[in-house]
C-alpha cells in the first residue's frame, strides 16, 4: 500500500506534492466542519478547492477541474447562506421539498452537460474514467448545492459520489486524493448520522 502512493510520486515536483497534502488536509477539515454544521466547512474548503482547480488543470483532468471550481464558487455562496441572518434567518437542516428535489435532477442533468462541453472545449479524448468522471461531477454539483441550503440529501450524495471518486483517482495516479475521497466517505456517513440526529430532535421541538 505504502509502495502505491510512493511510487505515483517519484517524478512529481515537491510544490506540487506540497499542494496537493494542502488541498488533502483542508479538505479533510472542511468535511469533517460540515459534519459539526461548523462554519468553517467553507473557508477551509474554499482553499482546497482552488488548490484542486490548479492540480487537475496541470493534469488535464478538466471534468474534476470544472466541478472544483464550481465548489469554489458554491462555499462562497454558502458561506453567505451560512452566515447571512437578512436572507435566511437561522438557517436549519432540513430535508429537501419536492421543488427542490425536481431543481437537483435538473441541476444533475445541466451539470452533465456543462462538464461534457468543457472537455469538448478543451479537445479532449474521452475515454471511460471521463465518463464517470462526468457522471461523478453531477453528483457533487448538486450535493454541494444541498449542502449550502443544509439539505440531508447532501450527504446521501456525498457517500454516493465519494465511494465512485476513490478507485477513480487511484486508477488515475492521484493517491493522495483517492485517500482523501475515502476518508471523505467515512465522514459523511458520520455526517449523515449527525445531520439526522439533529434534523430528528428540530421536528420534535
Amino acid at each position: 500500500m505504502l509502495d502505491f502512493f510512493v511510487s505515483q510520486y517519484k517524478n512529481t515536483s515537491t510544490i506540487q506534492i506540497i499542494l496537493e497534502f494542502l488541498a488533502f488536509v483542508l479538505g479533510i477539515i472542511s468535511v469533517f466542519c460540515a459534519k459539526k454544521e461548523n462554519i468553517w466547512v467553507f473557508p477551509t474548503g474554499l482553499i482546497s478547492t482552488l488548490i484542486t482547480v490548479y492540480l487537475l488543470y496541470e493534469a488535464h483532468y478538466f471534468g474534476d477541474m470544472t466541478m472544483n471550481f464550481y465548489y469554489s464558487v458554491m462555499s462562497v455562496y454558502g458561506w453567505y447562506k451560512w452566515t447571512s441572518k437578512k436572507t435566511t434567518p437561522n438557517l436549519k437542516i432540513t430535508k429537501t421539498t419536492r421543488k427542490e428535489q425536481k431543481m437537483g435532477v435538473g441541476f444533475f442533468l445541466l451539470t452533465i452537460i456543462i462538464t461534457y462541453l468543457v472537455y469538448v472545449f478543451f479537445d479532449y479524448k474521452l475515454e471511460i474514467p471521463n465518463y464517470i468522471d462526468i457522471f461523478t461531477s453531477g453528483i457533487f454539483f448538486t450535493g454541494m448545492w444541498y449542502m449550502a441550503l443544509k439539505k440531508i440529501e447532501n450527504w446521501t450524495l456525498w457517500i454516493f459520489g465519494d465511494i465512485i471518486a476513490v478507485p477513480l483517482f487511484a486508477y488515475r495516479g492521484l493517491g493522495m486524493l483517492s485517500l482523501q475521497y475515502l476518508i471523505f466517505t467515512i465522514i459523511a456517513i458520520f455526517g449523515y448520522s449527525e445531520w439526522k440526529k439533529i434534523l430528528n430532535n428540530n421536528l420534535q421541538k
